[in-house]
Formats: C-alpha cells, sequence, structure tokens
C-alpha cells in the first residue's frame, strides 16, 4: 500500500506504513552528494564529485543510500560554497516534502520530518555546479504502532449529544503530543476540547449540545507521532460527520413518563418503566450510542447471575457501556407503563414481539431516535452515571472537561 505525506497542497487521505525492524533512533553522518550514483556503504560518507577545485560540493542528510534512515528529524541539504539554486526532495509515491532555505541560501531544511517506511530521492544544485544532483535513502518502520479507533463514523449523521470519541489500540504516555496531533473543527464554529477519560481513550465536546445542523471534522495527524515510548502513530486522515436534528428525552422516574422535545418543541411523551427499588437506573445524562432492532439480553453479562434471558428484545437503544438500554418490553404486563419500576435497570416502553407493531410506544420511539440523541434520566433513586460509562461526558462540568485536556 501506499505511504501517508503531507505535500504543498492539502492533507493527503490516510495510507498505511509497513512494518520493519525499528532500529536506533538519530540520523546517519551527512553524505556528500555523488551524482546518481549511491555510496557503497550507505552509513559511510561518499566522496565528493570530481569537479575541479572550486566547484560546490553538497551534502545531505541523511546520507546516500540509506536503508533505516531515521525519521524523526527533518532532511538537510548544504552547499559547501556558494548557494543552492534549488532542492527538490520527493516520497516514492510522488508527494513532495517541503523545506525553506536560510537567508544565504547555503542550507535547505524540510518543514516537517520525512514519513517513515518511506523512499526519498533528493535533486540538488548549487550556483556553479554542473548539473543537479540527486541521491536516495529510505526511512525505516517502526516495529510498534498504534491506531486510533473513531466515534462517530465518516460520513454519519449524529444527534447533537454525540462526542467525538478515540480510542487508541496501544496505552498512550505522551498525552499532549497525540492530542495536538488531532484536531477537531465545527461548522458553525465552536470551542471543541479534548478530555482524557484514560491512556485509551480521548473524547472532543464543545460546552454545549452541538449545534443541529452542524458539520465536524476530525483532523488525525498521528503518522510518526511518538504516543509511547518506540510506538508510533500511523494515521493522516480528514473524517467529517454532521449533527442531525436536535432531539433531547427527558424520563422523570418519579412520574414513569419520557417527553420528548424535537428541536425545542415537545413532541410526545410516552409512559415507561423504570429500574426497581433493588435495581434503580442510572440518572443523569446519557446518550444512545447503539442501536438494535431485536438483540439478545442475558442477566450473566452484566453481573445479576440467571435472573433472565431474552433473546428478541425488541428496539433496544444502549446507553451505558456497563448494560443500560431503553427498550420494548413486550413480556411485562402492559399495566406497568406508567405505574411502576419493575426493571433490572434498563428503561422500558411497552412494545411487542416481534418488533413489527408500528402502534407501539417502542417501536415509534426507536423510529424516531439516532445514534447521538440525548437521554436525560430524573428521579430514579440512583447516582449520577459515571461520565466514562459510555459516550455520557455531559454529565462533567465544562471547567471538569477541560481539566482532563492535556493541552
Amino acid at each position: 500500500m501506499g505511504v501517508p505525506h503531507i505535500s504543498n497542497g492539502p492533507e493527503q487521505p490516510e495510507t498505511w506504513s509497513r512494518r520493519g525492524v525499528l532500529a536506533v533512533l538519530g540520523f546517519v553522518p551527512a553524505a556528500v552528494l555523488t551524482g546518481c550514483t549511491a555510496s557503497a556503504n550507505a552509513s559511510n560518507a561518499s566522496t565528493p564529485k570530481a569537479a575541479g577545485a572550486t566547484a560546490p560540493t553538497l551534502t545531505v542528510v541523511p546520507a546516500d543510500g540509506t536503508e533505516n534512515a531515521a525519521f524523526t528529524g527533518p532532511v538537510q541539504v548544504t552547499a559547501s560554497t556558494g548557494t543552492l539554486s534549488r532542492v527538490k526532495v520527493t516520497g516514492d509515491d510522488g508527494s513532495a516534502l517541503p523545506g525553506t532555505f536560510n537567508d544565504a541560501r547555503t542550507k535547505w531544511t524540510s518543514t516537517r520530518n520525512p514519513y517513515s517506511g518511506t523512499t526519498y530521492t533528493v535533486t540538488a544544485q548549487a550556483k556553479g555546479g554542473v548539473a543537479a544532483e540527486t541521491m536516495t535513502f529510505t526511512t525505516r518502520t517502526p516495529a510498534d504502532t498504534f491506531v486510533g479507533y473513531f466515534t462517530p463514523e465518516a460520513g454519519s449523521t449524529s444527534g447533537v449529544g454525540m462526542p467525538v470519541s478515540v480510542n487508541f489500540t496501544h496505552a498512550v504516555t505522551d498525552r499532549a503530543a497525540v492530542e495536538k496531533a488531532i484536531t477537531v473543527t465545527a461548522d458553525p464554529q465552536v470551542e471543541v476540547v479534548g478530555h482524557w477519560f484514560s491512556d485509551t481513550r480521548l473524547d472532543f465536546r464543545p460546552e454545549e449540545y452541538w449545534a443541529a445542523g452542524t458539520e465536524i471534522t476530525l483532523g488525525l495527524r498521528l503518522k510518526d507521532v511518538e504516543g509511547a515510548d518506540g510506538v508510533y502513530g500511523t494515521q493522516s486522515k480528514d473524517v467529517t460527520f454532521r449533527i442531525g436534528r436536535e432531539q433531547i428525552s427527558t424520563v422523570d422516574l418519579a412520574k414513569k413518563t419520557m417527553t420528548v422535545r424535537r428541536d425545542g418543541q415537545d413532541l410526545t411523551t410516552y409512559p415507561v418503566s423504570g429500574g426497581d427499588a433493588e435495581h434503580t437506573t442510572w440518572s443523569g445524562i446519557m446518550v444512545i450510542s447503539e442501536r438494535f432492532e431485536e438483540t439478545r439480553m442475558e442477566s450473566s453479562t452484566v453481573g445479576l447471575g440467571d435472573e433472565y434471558d431474552i433473546d428478541d428484545v425488541p428496539h433496544a437503544q444502549r446507553l451505558t457501556t456497563s448494560g443500560t438500554f431503553i427498550h420494548g418490553n413486550y413480556w411485562a404486563p402492559a399495566s406497568i407503563f406508567g405505574s411502576s419500576n419493575t426493571s433490572h435497570g434498563c428503561i422500558g416502553l411497552r412494545d411487542t414481539k416481534g418488533a413489527d407493531d408500528t402502534s407501539t410506544p417502542g417501536y415509534a420511539f426507536y423510529e424516531s431516535s439516532m445514534l447521538g440523541d440525548v437521554v436525560v434520566v430524573e428521579n430514579s433513586g440512583e447516582d449520577t452515571v459515571d461520565p466514562a460509562n459510555g459516550l455520557n461526558g455531559w454529565n462533567l462540568s465544562w471547567t471538569d472537561w477541560q481539566a482532563g485536556s492535556a493541552l
């Protein structure tokens, strides 16, 4: 596969680096360019081109022919005498490595480091030189890498409560470096701040819910960022998401009702049943993170032994990682909805077996919902849900949220 790069133009899409053996960090000694001929020993300087006593020579870091060059410092080209007229550094995919000359035009330095696992060709010419000279080197591929898996999916539309959540495949020790390499921007513009829930999870959100219709862009520039000792990122890409209409549903378990508001207007109210006195429902702000037309729910998976095992729960929408759902319920008497809290912690709406009865509250609420919609639970008799339990960071104040940033 190709290798990600940054050109003088817009950022290029993500590609993945080739794997190899990680060598000791640090650039190899500078080499003198010798036309198109590679040096016999990649780690030794080459012999200057015989071009007369006054002909300028060019030295390049890393050296010509290097097979495992470091990618943690810039490329440099220096003229021994006179000035440089031009320098061009291209990757093996045709991308250009940008750079600048010093004031005297005796040295050119790349403005970013080369990428790992990439073969570069340097073409340079000094004023007074007979012809442009070329060399090549290949940067090493790190042995240990990480990626960030993100929510929501690229191109998706979500509710106003959907944070941008990035989960890393390796524990991050340099949180500042990784967070700096990730940007989340919104249109219309709003301040967005990251918050570390753990060394593998970084979420982003604004102070208030996203405005309906917002377009969000996630920029990942993790390629060759050292997230932990000797462990480097591999991604360089931009992805976009969109926020749809605003829907916020408030469950009052004292009243056993749920009121659904759409774009600031009351849409409808449903009778519900929440957790009983021994299995109270979490209170607080929760965000729908998964949706299933039908799914199996088994009590042993949430630490409740063999109390239940229902293989066709209709219209289930996840609110917490620990197992709280708002879902349809066909096995309880219709009379409990709006009158009794009888569940093991989930919020139930009247429904029918098979998930195909369009007249039921369970069906109607599921059809009106999307990932990222907000469900607020009040008067449940339980503490506020842990902000890390699901996509529920809205339970942190803006001050506490900002305190979780590494920047």
